[in-house]
């Protein structure tokens, strides 16, 4: 299947009716950066509800967070992956907080650089009660690795709700696509069977926008954004 035909083009209105403008994200537009965190003593005093975002180095975690505020460079690619080694913490105009979590798993990093900085991550996922929920971003061609499974392990059984992201879709067509968020459902049911009513599972493409809305839709009901009328 042609890779440009996986974003259907939006219908043409009958001549005379009014054009309705397309939906457009609400929890992450307008996001301000605020500071960025190495340690637990930087983090701005719990308050406000905040959303999570991790993921393995490379899987598009930056490129989400972009497309979901609507902007290029609201969170930085580094250009040597697996070199940020602090939380990205982006004020929200909703009061409440966006958290770029260090990605992880990039084995060029030195051992005890890696094992600091994701002591420190480990400690603001498992600790931090205005966290709300997390968004682990993960390439939709390799489905959850083991070291996504490991953030997973210590954050799903606090019950609060979990959103993949199956990134990079447009790299797959339609039936591939399906499957991939589909295998990534299988293996979310399989380790947590208690636990799946409250994992959401999205196709995401921030180069075709795919599933941004789908997305926006769950993070406004986490930080109690009330829709659109």
């Amino acid at each position: 299947m042609n890779k440009r035909n996986i974003v259907p083009e939006p219908p043409v209105a009958p001549k005379g009716a009014a054009v309705q403008a397309p939906e457009q994200p609400l929890a992450l537009v307008g996001a301000e950066f605020v500071i960025g965190a190495a340690a637990r003593a930087q983090l701005p005093p719990p308050g406000p509800p905040e959303i999570a975002f991790a993921g393995r180095s490379n899987a598009g975690k930056s490129s989400a967070i972009n497309a979901l505020a609507t902007r290029t460079r609201l969170a930085f690619t580094s250009r040597t992956p697996g070199r940020t080694q602090q939380i990205n913490l982006f004020q929200l105009k909703s009061g409440g907080f966006a958290a770029d979590l260090p990605g992880y798993g990039y084995a060029a990093v030195a051992r005890d650089v890696k094992r600091e900085w994701q002591d420190f991550l480990w400690e603001y996922l498992t600790t931090r009660d205005t966290l709300v929920g997390l968004v682990l971003v993960a390439d939709a061609r390799h489905g959850l690795k083991p070291l996504d499974f490991t953030v997973l392990d210590v954050f799903v059984p606090s019950a609060r709700p979990v959103l993949v992201l199956a990134t990079k879709s447009d790299k797959l067509n339609q039936s591939e696509q399906r499957h991939a968020v589909a295998g990534i459902r299988d293996q979310l049911a399989a380790r947590y069977p208690a636990q799946a009513h409250a994992i959401a599972v999205v196709g995401f493409s921030a180069t075709r926008r795919l599933g941004v809305m789908a997305a926006d839709r769950v993070l406004c009901d986490w930080l109690g954004i009330a829709p659109r009328t």
